[in-house]
């Protein structure tokens, strides 16, 4: 198509004697003048080999003048040098049609030879107007992600996709957060913070691994099911609801025990949630279980209507409300406390009666089947999820990672037309580094967002960003490895520790890692023979236990507290351990928090300053994961991501990453809704203020 829209114009100025003008061809001066010089050669190399054809031409004309005669003379003695070869390929006998022809290959190669110039003509002109259109190109947007959590990576993976002209860099404290650098104990062996679950509601995070090319089934185990342990044994066991079978049934009637062992159909919920966990208490009277279906009401009555109501329940603690639907003690102490404390990492009396029915909602109303959870199979979430996820933004977008980033300061000058920012960072050997940006994303949790505002002049003096950084007291984490000298066989790989006086407060989870990893043993050993289990420990909300010394903390865990849930412990020796304490480092909602916690879309007045993190609000954008942190984090990175571009660039642009939404609500959570609000209407609230 170039050669096309090149030779006729080329052409047409070479022939007419006129010369065409290069704006026909670029509106560039710099291109016009190679152009002319370019049409220049070309036209010295036709005009010669015309110079040559008018010789042989004149070899037929009858009006020569001297100058033919003599040029016919030459030409003449060409063509007897070549009379025998002439002869020789005549096939009509005639030297006149013989030499006819020949002027017809030469015209033919004439015509060859000036369109190879045309085309060189072409090619030159094509790179010099590539050359152009590089030197004219915008210059790119340039954004920064701060903080390599999932909403980090959610948003470095909505922005590189988009494929706009954008340059995105993401910075964070780790040395190394793509997950290509693995977390190593003082003895080489694999360890990580914190074990986390995948929830069968994680829609965008199982697509995440489709597209990534990864088969869920070599990076998640199968779900499984949670056993619950105080000191007076096993509590309960949560069920895997997807595969829970009907418990034996001794009846005199032949239809009810053929019932037993079959697969427990899917019900509504929350009937099914009920008669799947039935046999699953092993301690916990009828009674006392009955005495939730009060907190059942009111997670209807809290997460069905709009955000005024649900502030009227954030400024509510859980143990409040528990207090007030009648829930029993015994029912809080030995299964709600210990499952709050693993999942949200406080205690009911210092968590928000809101997110705690967020994540009970999930539990009890949901679906049948949503609180069905998996573990990772191989490795840790950071190289099965996180690296593969890098490595695509990186080679196939070219994003750049900053490692080992300690970003301190953000500048914002409000009065510039363009909302420019930039961010001073400082390495780990010290240097000071600032970049000037577009757009931010902010991934950082409470504590991070606390730090970077105390030195943020320009963006603390807005209420969006001075609230978020008032919530700096994260939760304390503490996570242990051990490693034994023989297996321990335990009822189920995922365990809670419940009402241990051990626990000074915090809550306690174990994993068998040799259970969930059985195909990667060795790499839990690197590469040492493996002698038997490994576990993974974790405490949250471990103020109590941060002061003691790492020898202290394991032996807790192997002299009290999982003796005392599983005794074949007792029997079993430590091989080398690893424990990191990490103060601060997860969300922590208070009652009250809610107006609190940044909305993802920003401030109105700083509008290219977006927030991800599962403690962000999402507004209308408002994903149903509520409760569940790693798929709402995610999320929320995704839709930050999204929006940032909208302002940046404009709504108008072609790409937008998409967001699956969980499944919808039941059509009895819908009816129940409908009849609290009409309700509602009549009674006051009288249970919140």
């Amino acid at each position: 198509m170039k050669w096309l829209f090149a030779s006729p114009i080329l052409m047409s100025a070479l022939t007419s004697g006129f010369t065409t003008s290069p704006r026909s061809l670029s509106g560039s001066t710099v291109v016009q003048q190679q152009q002319q010089q370019q049409q220049q050669r070309a036209q010295i190399r036709v005009t010669e080999a015309h110079a040559r054809d008018s010789v042989v031409g004149s070899l037929f004309s009858s009006n020569s003048d001297d100058a033919d005669t003599d040029a016919e003379s030459a030409s003449a003695s060409a063509l007897a040098s070549d009379s025998d070869t002439a002869t020789a390929t005549s096939s009509t006998g005639s030297a006149a049609m013989d030499w006819d022809n020949e002027q017809k290959k030469q015209s033919a190669e004439k015509e060859k030879e000036e369109s190879g110039v045309s085309n060189d003509v072409d090619i030159d002109i094509d790179i010099d107007i590539e050359e152009n259109e590089n030197e004219n190109k915008e210059p790119p947007l340039k954004i920064a992600i701060v903080g390599g959590g999932w909403g980090g990576w959610g948003a470095a993976k909505a922005i590189c996709e988009a494929k706009e002209n954008v340059e995105v860099t993401l910075l964070d404290a780790l040395p190394d957060p793509t997950g290509a650098t693995p977390f190593l104990s003082k003895s080489g062996k694999p360890v990580e913070a914190g074990t986390r679950g995948f929830w069968k509601d994680y829609p965008n995070i199982n697509k995440l691994c489709a597209e990534l090319g990864l088969d869920e089934s070599d990076i998640f185990t199968s779900f499984t099911n949670s056993s619950f342990y105080s000191p007076d044994g096993l509590e309960a066991t949560a069920p895997v609801f997807s595969e829970s079978v009907i418990p034996k049934i001794d009846s005199p009637i032949p239809f009810l025990n053929k019932l037993s062992g079959q697969s427990f159909p899917q019900l509504p919920s929350p009937l099914g949630q009920v008669l799947a966990t039935f046999p699953l208490f092993e301690r916990i009277p009828l009674q006392d279980r009955a005495s939730m279906l009060g907190l059942l009401v009111a997670t209807v009555d809290c997460l069905g209507n709009d955000v005024t109501v649900q502030e009227k329940y954030d400024r509510m603690s859980a143990q409040d409300l528990f207090i007030l639907f009648g829930l029993s003690e015994r029912l809080v102490e030995d299964f709600i406390k210990p499952t709050l404390l693993v999942g949200l990492f406080k205690p009911p009396e210092e968590l928000s009666a809101l997110v705690v029915m967020e994540l009970l909602y999930y539990y009890a109303l949901a679906h049948q089947d949503s609180f069905d959870v998996r573990w990772i199979k191989n490795g840790t979430v950071s190289d099965s999820l996180i690296l593969p996820l890098s490595t695509h933004l990186q080679e196939n977008y070219d994003l750049e990672v900053k490692g080992g980033s300690f970003v301190s300061k953000i500048s914002y000058d409000d009065s510039a037309a363009t909302n420019k920012s930039s961010i001073e960072y400082k390495t780990r050997d010290g240097e000071v580094s600032t970049m000037d940006v577009d757009g931010i994303v902010l991934a950082l949790n409470g504590k991070g967002m606390s730090a970077v505002m105390a030195n943020s002049p320009d963006l603390a003096q807005y209420k969006t960003f001075s609230k978020a950084a008032s919530m700096a007291n994260g939760v304390d984490v503490i996570s242990v490895r051990i490693w034994l000298d023989r297996y321990v066989p335990t009822r189920t790989p995922a365990n809670v520790f419940s009402a241990f006086d051990a626990l000074r407060g915090s809550g306690g989870t174990f994993f068998m890692l040799d259970q969930f990893q059985a195909e990667n043993e060795e790499a839990l050993w690197a590469g040492e023979t493996p002698q038997g289990s490994v576990l993974a420990c974790d405490f949250y909300n471990a103020g109590a236990l941060l002061s003691l010394s790492d020898e202290q903390i394991t032996e807790i865990l192997m002299k009290e507290l999982l003796p005392e849930a599983v005794p074949d412990f007792a029997y079993a020796n430590v091989v080398d351990t690893w424990v990191g304490k990490f103060p601060g480092s997860v969300s922590f909602f208070s009652p009250g928090s809610f107006d609190r916690r940044p909305p993802m879309q920003g401030d109105p007045a700083v509008p290219t300053i977006k927030f991800a993190g599962d403690w962000v609000r999402m507004g209308d954008m408002e994903h149903g994961a509520k409760g569940l942190c790693q798929e709402r984090a995610y999320v929320s990175g995704i839709q930050a991501g999204n929006i940032l571009l909208d302002e940046t660039i404009g709504k108008s642009r072609l790409y937008k990453h998409p967001v699956l939404p969980v499944r919808e609500d039941e059509a009895q959570f819908k009816a129940a809704v409908t009849l609290n609000k009409q309700v509602m209407k009549l009674l006051p609230r009288f249970w919140v203020r």
